[in-house]
């Protein structure tokens, strides 16, 4: 583990009345950033842990599962919640519900999502090339969020050929977000290839009067340091990096503060985590739903230690709490954190071309509301 102790000087981040401290944002991450994961990744350290994304057809129509989703612990401040929309109208009801009835102190909204089934409608990463509706969503939004802050996340655009981050800063700086977020890689990317950091410098270029996020291969502290260094962005977002680690927040929060790193757990200190983790879930959605979610977090857990195939097969089908404890008995308790594991993870795929509705590209001022999106909350 690397020896992170620099100190930058940057004045805190304010996300409207809001001083995030460290400037932190954990992202949004569907089936990831339910209630339990956040708790587990909040006892570690502080900044601002972002709820599963939100559909806003789904608030405005009360979608039962998704008024679920919309859970936050009883200490969590300030609750923060992502909305996805492609409808002025519906967005700027869907925030009114939201902050009328308290159920969140700060709504982001999602102009990022990179998947098809998002972007065939031309929502997500998709709907920034439409720079009247783009506008139109932001300015109702912020609107009915009145003294709630309101923020904006964004790619880099569709493609290559059709970037679309400076116009997006700037209309929601405009418009009166309180702060923007730009993952830098493009639509087509995905999660493949290298984030572009050389996009957030230009984006804290363009947008000076509200924060700059960045956000895209934060694995570690020193990524986090470097990225703030690079590009004097206000603000860092991580996603996968904490796959499998929540524990990372706490190295976040000792290096913006110039402390020397905690000590990486071992493989016992890890189980433990993970036993705590399934123990949130249980309580937040019940004991079956929790067992197969804490499924897909075990290969991030457990990532790079020596863990044979067959307990592994044994932590990825596990049914019960009774198997899990007996599965981290077998497990060696005193094997070191692998450096390895510190390295990239979650989905990567490959870059591909962006489904679009019909005739997406052909006007970019076209402010015409594209087909209602789904009920599914999530991503």
């Amino acid at each position: 583990m690397e020896d992170v102790t620099a100190t930058l000087s940057k004045p805190a981040l304010k996300i409207g009345p809001y001083e995030v401290d460290p400037p932190v944002v954990l992202a949004p991450m569907a089936g990831i950033t339910n209630v339990a994961f956040r708790q587990l990744c909040a006892e570690y350290g502080a900044g601002i842990y972002v709820c599963e994304m939100i559909t806003a057809r789904a608030v405005v129509e009360r979608h039962p599962g998704t008024m679920h989703m919309m859970t936050f612990g009883a200490d969590e401040k300030p609750r923060s919640m992502q909305l996805y929309g492609v409808d002025p109208k519906t967005m700027a009801e869907a925030v009114r519900i939201i902050v009328g009835e308290g159920l969140a102190d700060h709504v982001d909204s999602n102009f990022g999502c990179p998947v098809a089934k998002v972007t065939r409608k031309g929502g997500g990463a998709a709907l920034p090339f439409k720079r009247k509706l783009f506008e139109a969503i932001v300015r109702e939004s912020v609107k009915a969020a009145g003294d709630t802050p309101f923020t904006v996340k964004f790619r880099i655009g569709i493609d290559d050929d059709h970037r679309t981050f400076l116009d997006a800063g700037r209309i929601a700086e405009a418009e009166g977000a309180a702060a923007v977020s730009l993952h830098a890689r493009t639509a087509a990317q995905r999660y493949s290839g290298q984030a572009d950091w050389t996009k957030i410098a230009e984006l804290k270029e363009a947008v000076t009067s509200i924060p700059v996020l960045g956000n895209g291969d934060i694995f570690s502290a020193a990524d986090a340091l470097r990225m703030v260094d690079e590009t004097g962005c206000d603000g860092v977002v991580v996603g996968r990096g904490c796959l499998g680690r929540p524990w990372l927040f706490g190295e976040l929060e000792a290096a913006f503060a110039g402390r020397p790193l905690p000590t990486p757990p071992n493989l016992g200190e890890v189980a433990a985590v993970l036993r705590r983790h399934t123990e949130l879930l249980i309580e937040h959605d019940g004991h079956d739903k929790a067992m197969r979610d804490i499924r897909k977090h075990m290969a991030w857990y457990l990532m790079g230690f020596p863990v044979g195939s067959e307990l592994r097969r044994g932590f990825a089908m596990l049914s019960s709490m009774e198997q899990l404890d007996d599965l981290i008995a077998q497990l060696d308790h005193d094997a070191p954190f692998p450096e390895a594991a510190t390295g990239p993870r979650g989905r990567q795929g490959s870059p591909g071309k962006v489904t679009l509705p019909h005739g997406w590209l052909d006007d970019p001022d076209d402010d015409c509301v594209p087909e209602a999106e789904d009920m599914h909350s999530g991503g």
